[in-house]
């Protein structure tokens, strides 16, 4: 039960349910992207079942869609919460870590998108706590996670090196065999000319994080793994971490495996940055304050970029570089095109046809549409955002 006359919870779960009402207000203003449409009509995958189970329930819109990743990201803030009630001394660190976990852009928007981030997110913060309570692995949930998703081959490799350290030698084998058993159903992608992407790779981390925090976390974990200040979550993070800027080194790597694994130790940096604080006199904390302020303003303005995007495209010369541009247009264009009576279109664009079909718009032989500037056509719609025209689709009515 949650102690709910504690001030400190109450601002933990305050801050969450309003996080969570501002993001299911937010994933009403997204559209469906491609690969989301194919995980929902055409994929057999626990994303598919996810999404089909939540839009039967509550209707075919886009709350509905990405309902269940909201619910894994309320579930996974208090998971981390619960996770750090005997990690710190003091309750408002404990807080704090976990509204920087709920803030950071990369979380906030897996809770967005339909993708297995923050599922496994969920599932390795469930782990720890089982973990944390019976200090006992789960065998049953080890391998459950063999089916969730090709990423938890990061999570076994993680396992086996902290049973290395405390000399576990059961759990080293099993770890072993779960590990190799996720590589041979899933494989692993090491295929193409060998390219560096090591900027690419710490890019995308100082994006999920935000620039500074991600900075002084990697400066974290470094110093906790020379000072041998190591736990379980701190294996888990160092683990992928480490693999994914190594892979990198030699090609495009998928974020979304190694990031839910890295952002859990959030508290583990806070912990090592208070304590650094406080065992300086006052007179000496000046330049931890001013950095910690420099984190929160880039990590607020991260924020609300993250939740309030389509304002960028006043500043874009090209809206198709907007980092979201992909989850835009589509249910405006359904709208304009139901408001037009047009329920059924065909195209050559292949994507577009089956992000339209998740707005009931299928696909027919009356009207074909384009978002190329056709030679002749019956009708233009422009889609717009704030004054500026992001896309524009073009319609022939097809002859009878």
């Amino acid at each position: 039960m949650i102690d709910t006359t504690n001030q400190y919870n109450k601002i933990v779960y305050t801050t969450l349910i309003v996080t969570t009402i501002v993001l299911i207000f937010v994933s009403n203003t997204l559209s469906i992207s491609y690969k989301e449409a194919l995980n929902f009509f055409e994929n057999n995958s626990l994303l598919s079942l996810l999404t089909n189970v939540s839009t039967s329930i509550f209707g075919q819109n886009d709350i509905a869609l990405r309902l269940p990743f909201i619910t894994f990201y309320f579930s996974s803030v208090i998971l981390i919460y619960l996770n750090t009630k005997t990690y710190f001394k003091y309750q408002s660190d404990r807080v704090a870590s976990t509204i920087i976990f709920m803030f950071l852009p990369g979380v906030l928007s897996a809770s967005l998108l339909v993708n297995s981030a923050i599922v496994v997110t969920f599932c390795t913060l469930f782990y720890i706590y089982y973990y944390q309570k019976t200090q006992k692995h789960n065998y049953v949930f080890l391998i459950a996670f063999l089916f969730v998703d090709n990423s938890f081959a990061i999570f076994f490799l993680a396992i086996f090196f902290y049973s290395l350290s405390k000399r576990d030698n059961l759990m080293i084998y099993v770890s072993l065999i779960l590990f190799g058993l996720s590589m041979g159903v899933y494989g692993f992608e090491s295929t193409g000319k060998p390219k560096g992407f090591f900027i690419d790779t710490f890019a995308i981390y100082a994006s999920i994080f935000s620039p500074f925090l991600f900075l002084y976390f990697f400066y974290s974990l470094y110093r906790m793994g020379i000072k041998k200040q190591t736990s379980f979550i701190w294996y888990i993070s160092a683990t992928a971490l480490i693999f994914s800027i190594v892979f990198s080194f030699r090609q495009k790597i998928y974020i979304e495996d190694y990031a839910p694994y890295v952002v859990i130790a959030i508290p583990l940096m806070l912990k090592l940055f208070m304590h650094s604080y406080r065992v300086r006199l006052k007179q000496f904390r000046k330049k931890h304050f001013y950095f910690a302020l420099l984190v929160l303003i880039t990590l607020s303005l991260n924020i609300f970029i993250t939740i309030f995007n389509k304002p960028l495209y006043l500043v874009l010369d090209n809206p198709k570089k907007h980092f979201v541009y992909k989850y835009h247009l589509v249910k405006e264009l359904s709208e304009k095109l139901k408001e037009l009576n047009i329920n059924h279109i065909s195209s050559n664009d292949e994507e577009l046809l089956l992000r339209l079909r998740f707005y009931k718009v299928y696909e027919g032989d009356k009207y074909f549409i384009s978002l190329k500037k056709l030679d002749n056509y019956d009708i233009k719609i422009p889609i717009v955002y704030y004054g500026v025209e992001v896309a524009t689709a073009y319609i022939n009515k097809e002859d009878e």
